[in-house]
């Protein structure tokens, strides 16, 4: 199928209908050639596939969709730091669209997590852009592997469901740059979707889908983007703004006004057909694409794939707490299992990732099955109904009270965590709240088990129990491996992807969330998650990349390949990490950059390496990282690039954000070729920030500092004039110096202009 010739046979009609979905799901198919439609479909922890996909959208999203394999959700995904494992359930789920004849599918979901409170961050990886970029990416290459193709979304700032719709999120450009384009950038360069779908908001004032800025002169002409950009399901406003900006594919369809629009620009020249004719080859090159390796339907095996929902679960849970190592458990006589997620667990969120699983593990009947021996008594403790409920609460405490142990299975209502609204708080339901604490009270060997997709508020109970172990919305095998986790089978090995905080205004973004009139700030600029905590020295309930293992690791020697490096030569670095324990068990090893002085503010560390490593008791593994140029370069608004700075680096390899074992601090040398930024209204401090301007402002201030009247004011003020004066633009202290001289100053600052700027094209 040759696309240049095909779209040279297109008549106007054929290539504005290509650009517009045909139905739900798929796109317009031209029957004359021979172009068939592509099928998408939503995920991203599982397929969403409904029978007709050539329903229209509205009747289709209420429908339930064919049996597949429910994954764990994002958060839970993101918090087993496996790169070979998410690539993996990629795999498995790219087997799933070629059984159930899905050509793309519509996921990751890669937006950064900047309130707690978003009620679609189940579906979202991390608070940090590295960690977020790296995930994403091995998912798209594992679905991808398989021939069907990934859509990374939701491009860009759309971190709310708040007026996601209306919102404009204002985004300074270095944030903008450093965080919320960067995860974006990782995948992307790191897994080449392809697809990537444009977000409902808008972004500093213009639609996501209408910015030309965003979807062609950075998706596509600066990172070398190759795929197609389609629209989230009625993102468009104007899809004459929107085809120039760059959004080939506009979903759902079909679009009779869309059309339209489309066929009368062209006829009155507002849509140059050159425009049109791009669009359509893009979204051939797709179809292609698919049809070149699309094999014939075949089944997937239901089990084998459970069994993988299985594993992953157990990859993802994190051990939150361990006092008095009550886990894992020594079979007990009497068992209390509490708590209505034990028997109807809570393994995903709600909206258009809602996945109908082939099978579910239940929690309560997997603890039977270990368990066998042990009396187990059940409570259901709670409704989904946030109501008090004392009868049920004092049913719970009874049967914990002559039990050994208790189980506390809590789970937050399924309207919690949905898309399209956000959470109102971090809060369990008061039932819940009341109902840990009353058991707990009673029963000082309490495990609180938590079945949530984002951060929940815990200080009103923590200190009451003694072990909780955070096991997500954990998909259709999450039951088995809450059982295999609690009884030992299992080591856990998760850490947390997100900073859990003691409360929600301790959210970086608390005070600015959620906007009003239509635009929300994001005032924390680079601070987000970890970044802002760390620099804030603000006490968390849980940090970034915290989790406890039932084994326990050192870290030791670690070694850089050079104390003073080049940043284009970059920097190789090993260390050691040991199983000190009795237990098999892995451990997430995470390093961590400082630069230690610049220009501008950055965050106290920034995560830029991880790995983990599986050991046995008493066995050492050496891990090995590679660092290089962006890894220590910040992006510089002033000069519309990243930079890097001359200066020391501290590099930190630890178990957490703030779980730092060992650092070594490296000089690096900047090769950064910077323009000059000088001119005739730029301030002392400014000159002094310029490491030219620096030299030739040095020598004048010697000449400022001897003069006479500057001694005798600075005398007699008694402050630091010089000091003072940092803010001060330079000709203004030239034209003080010289103010019976008034053509002097202007002389003196043309010729420094000329030094520093000829210089510099030296």
């Amino acid at each position: 199928m040759n696309i240049d010739e095909l779209v040279s046979q297109m008549t106007i009609k054929e290539k504005a209908a290509l650009c517009i979905g045909g139905s739900a799901w798929c796109t317009t198919s031209v029957r004359r050639l021979g172009i068939p439609e592509i099928i998408m479909t939503d995920g991203p922890h599982g397929l969403r596939r409904v029978e007709n996909v050539n329903e229209s959208h509205n009747i289709a999203s209420l429908k339930e969709s064919i049996p597949a394999t429910c994954f764990p959700t994002a958060s839970a995904l993101a918090a087993s730091w496996d790169v070979e494992l998410i690539k993996e359930v990629g795999e498995t789920i790219g087997e799933e669209c070629i059984a159930q004849d899905v050509d793309i599918i519509l996921g990751p979901g890669n937006n950064m997590k900047r309130t707690p409170l978003c009620g679609r961050n189940f579906e979202y990886f991390s608070e940090d852009p590295y960690l977020g970029g790296d995930l994403s990416a091995a998912f798209i290459n594992g679905v991808q592997s398989k021939g069907v193709g990934a859509t990374l979304k939701h491009f860009i700032a759309n971190n709310q469901e708040y007026k996601r719709n209306t919102m404009s999120s204002e985004v300074d450009e270095r944030t903008l740059r450093e965080i919320y384009l960067r995860t974006f950038e990782i995948a992307i360069k790191k897994s080449r979707p392809w697809a990537v779908m444009c977000s409902y908001n808008k972004l500093n004032g213009t639609y996501c889908s209408e910015s030309y800025e965003l979807l062609t002169q950075i998706l596509r002409e600066e990172w070398k983007f190759d795929g197609i950009v389609m629209s989230d399901w009625g993102a468009i406003h104007d899809r004459i703004k929107s085809l120039k900006a760059g959004v080939d594919l506009e979903m759902p369809g079909p679009k009779k006004n869309s059309f339209k629009q489309l066929m009368t620009a062209i006829r009155n020249g507002e849509l140059d057909e050159e425009i049109l004719s791009k669009t359509a080859k893009r979204i051939l090159k797709t179809i292609v694409r698919r049809y070149k390796v699309k094999e014939d339907k075949r089944d997937f095996d239901v089990n084998i794939h459970h069994s993988i929902a299985r594993k992953t679960a157990s990859e993802s849970m994190v051990l939150l707490k361990n006092e008095r190592d009550i886990l894992p458990i020594e079979k007990p006589e009497l068992i209390a299992i509490i708590g209505k997620a034990a028997k109807n667990p809570k393994i995903q969120g709600g909206g258009s990732s809602l996945v109908t699983p082939t099978n579910v593990d239940i929690p309560y009947e997997e603890i039977k099955k270990i368990a066998e021996g042990s009396k187990i008594l059940y409570e259901e403790g709670y409704t989904m109904e946030d109501e008090l409920n004392q009868e049920m609460i004092n049913r719970a405490k009874d049967v914990a009270k002559i039990a050994k142990i208790a189980l506390l299975f809590i789970a937050l209502p399924p309207n919690k965590e949905f898309e399209s609204y956000d959470r109102d708080d971090m809060h369990l339901s008061k039932q819940q709240v009341e109902l840990i604490k009353s058991v707990s009270s009673v029963q000082p060997n309490t495990v609180v088990i938590l079945n949530n997709g984002s951060p929940i508020s815990m200080k009103e109970w923590i200190d009451d129990v003694p072990g909780v172990l955070q096991a997500w919305l954990m998909g259709q095998g999450g039951g088995k491996a809450v059982a295999d986790i609690l009884f030992g089978r299992i080591n856990p090995s998760g850490k947390i992807a997100e900073t859990f905080p003691v409360k929600l205004s301790d959210n970086p973004a608390y005070i600015n969330y959620p906007g009003e009139n239509d635009r929300v700030i994001y005032g924390e600029g680079i601070f987000v998650g970890y970044r802002y905590y760390d620099k804030k020295q603000i006490d968390v309930q849980f940090p970034f990349g915290y989790g406890l293992s039932y084994t326990t690791f050192e870290y030791s020697n670690l070694k850089v390949s050079s104390s003073k490096f080049r940043d284009i030569d970059g920097l190789a670095l090993t260390v050691d990490v040991t199983n000190t324990g009795k237990m098999a068990g892995k451990e997430i090893v995470q390093l961590y950059v400082m630069d230690r002085e610049s220009k501008l503010a950055r965050p106290i560390k920034e995560l830029k390496r991880f790995a983990k490593v599986d050991l046995r008791p008493g066995e050492t593994k050496t891990i090995s990282f590679n660092l290089d140029m962006q890894d220590f370069a910040y992006y510089s608004p002033q000069h519309k690039s990243w930079v890097t700075e001359n200066g020391e680096f501290d590099i930190m390899v630890g178990k957490s954000s703030r779980e730092i074992c060992l650092t070594n601090r490296v000089n690096l040398i900047s090769t950064t070729e910077i323009s000059c930024t000088l001119n005739y209204n730029s301030t002392i401090r400014e000159w002094l920030e310029d490491e030219r301007g620096r030299e030739i402002i040095e020598n004048l201030s010697k000449n400022i500092m001897n003069n006479k009247e500057f001694q005798q004011i600075s005398k007699g003020a008694n402050i630091d004039m010089w000091k003072a004066a940092q803010d001060t633009q330079l000709i203004f202290i030239l034209k003080q110096m010289a103010w019976s001289l008034p053509l002097v100053p202007d002389m003196i600052m043309s010729r420094l202009l000329t030094q520093v700027h000829g210089r510099r094209n030296k």
